[in-house]
């Protein structure tokens, strides 16, 4: 079955790998500045439909063709407020001073479109992680900063990278901070009546 995953995000595409899941990337092209929303989680779950959707628009089912098109995004809720990725190094780390020693919640939109026989089936859920951040020093902060990881990612921290050491504690689904849960993708794709083990790569996974 083929798989398309509407994102450029290298995290998402690696944690589909290292689930059996090869990915075809197709970059959606949406300007996420433009949509506004103002509930954190309904933000996540409108910019992954409309990733889903762009790319949908642009792949006109072959004949035969069995596909699932996968489409998310991410941003962390704290005081209330949706943050996607800082516009600079100076919100990066203003970010940073405002989160240290406290937490938030990583929402990630999941839109999921399977297409058979020339039709196409949807679902869409949003999976939230609690994040727990450390207390870190400004020395720290900037030196993280400069990194320029926090620059390219929503909430301005990574769990999977540079940005691990300073997490630390997370309720909910891992693999939703770094960008996609595996099991509320599992849960849609059974939704759709797509078996998990259909998507793997190889059988003798």
């Amino acid at each position: 079955m083929r798989v398309v995953l509407a994102s450029a995000s290298p995290a998402r595409l690696e944690v589909l790998r290292r689930a059996g899941i090869e990915a075809e990337v197709i970059v959606s092209g949406v300007d996420e500045d433009a949509v506004k929303v103002a509930d954190p989680a309904a933000l996540a779950l409108t910019l992954a439909r409309l990733k889903a959707s762009a790319v949908a628009d642009r792949l006109p089912a072959a004949p035969g063709e069995r596909r699932v098109l996968i489409g998310c995004d991410s941003l962390l809720e704290f005081d209330g407020q949706a943050q996607g990725k800082p516009a600079g190094a100076a919100e990066a780390a203003a970010r940073w001073r405002a989160m240290r020693g406290r937490s938030g919640v990583l929402h990630t939109g999941h839109r999921v479109i399977v297409t058979e026989d020339g039709m196409d089936r949807a679902a869409e859920a949003v999976a939230s992680t609690v994040v727990h951040f450390a207390h870190l020093d400004n020395a720290e902060i900037g030196a993280y900063v400069a990194t320029g990881e926090p620059l390219w990612v929503a909430g301005a921290f990574t769990v999977d990278g540079l940005g691990g050491p300073f997490v630390t504690g997370i309720e909910g689904d891992h693999h939703n901070v770094v960008g996609l849960s595996l099991p509320l993708l599992r849960t849609l794709l059974l939704e759709l009546g797509v078996a998990w083990p259909m998507l793997w790569a190889s059988p003798a996974r």
